[in-house]
């Protein structure tokens, strides 16, 4: 793949680049999209049944069975070479902020340090009614396809179910978060967008800000996104070949 002088120079030139990633980069390391997931053993629910304050009202078993699956193959997952190109650009610029609407924990396994997470974590969860954090044991569940229902662990503090500390269907993004994203993006003098399809609100704002404000737009994409006109340059394949190629390229342009 060859990429313009002029997109090499930008990246040279850049003294704050934001990296905003979406469910495409960890698909490529073997994780079900949100939508993926609801297929096979789950094909029966919707997503307001297992991703919404009111499903896990009615049916925490149920709810955390799921998310107890989710977590599961993540763990069994490794980060890919996306993963791994991000987190190495980090050296060749003099800031780097990593925004992720991912959930896994693939970018620090990569080597990414903070990453600021705008849907949350599956491996750090908290109580449903007092908020306090909640450590899951080590490894990998035994069972995690033993059955869908799954009993969720009880707060130590008051006694309520822990709950996945994951942004549900109808709940804000996390407000330190969002606004840690925010100035990222009014910030940087590049944003690269990998990933993500640009339709998921309010994060799909990120990159057409970055736009507006005359800054340099990259999309690393398989497929056309609503991205595409925002963009200064479209990078059309996979984030795992791509990112790669384009570090090397990089780093080959310096005197």
């Amino acid at each position: 793949m060859e990429f313009s002088d002029e997109l090499l120079a930008s990246l040279r030139d850049a003294r704050h680049i934001a990296v905003f990633t979406g469910a495409g980069v960890s698909a490529e390391s073997g994780i079900p999209t949100f939508r993926d997931a609801l297929t096979g053993l789950w094909e029966n629910y919707d997503a307001s049944t297992l991703a919404s304050p009111e499903g896990f009202a009615a049916d925490p078993a149920l709810v955390w069975g799921w998310y107890e699956w989710r977590r599961t193959r993540v763990l069994r997952a490794e980060p890919n070479p996306a993963h791994y190109a991000i987190a190495a650009l980090a050296a060749d610029c003099p800031r780097l902020t990593l925004i992720t609407q991912n959930v896994d924990d693939l970018h620090e396994r990569a080597g990414s340090a903070d990453p600021i997470r705008l849907h949350g974590s599956l491996h750090h969860p908290r109580c449903s009614a007092c908020e306090a954090p909640y450590r899951l044991p080590p490894g990998i569940p035994d069972k995690p396809e033993g059955g869908r229902r799954v009993d969720p662990p009880r707060c130590a503090r008051c006694g309520a179910p822990v709950r996945p500390r994951v942004v549900w269907l109808g709940e804000n993004l996390p407000q330190a978060a969002w606004d840690a994203a925010r100035q990222a993006a009014e910030a940087c003098d590049l944003m690269f967008s990998i990933g993500t399809s640009a339709l998921v609100w309010p994060a799909a704002q990120l990159p057409a800000l970055v736009a507006r404000r005359g800054a340099t737009v990259v999309q690393v994409n398989p497929a056309e996104t609503a991205l595409d006109g925002h963009a200064g340059y479209n990078l059309r394949g996979a984030a795992g070949k791509v990112m790669p190629l384009l570090l090397q390229a990089l780093r080959r342009s310096r005197p």
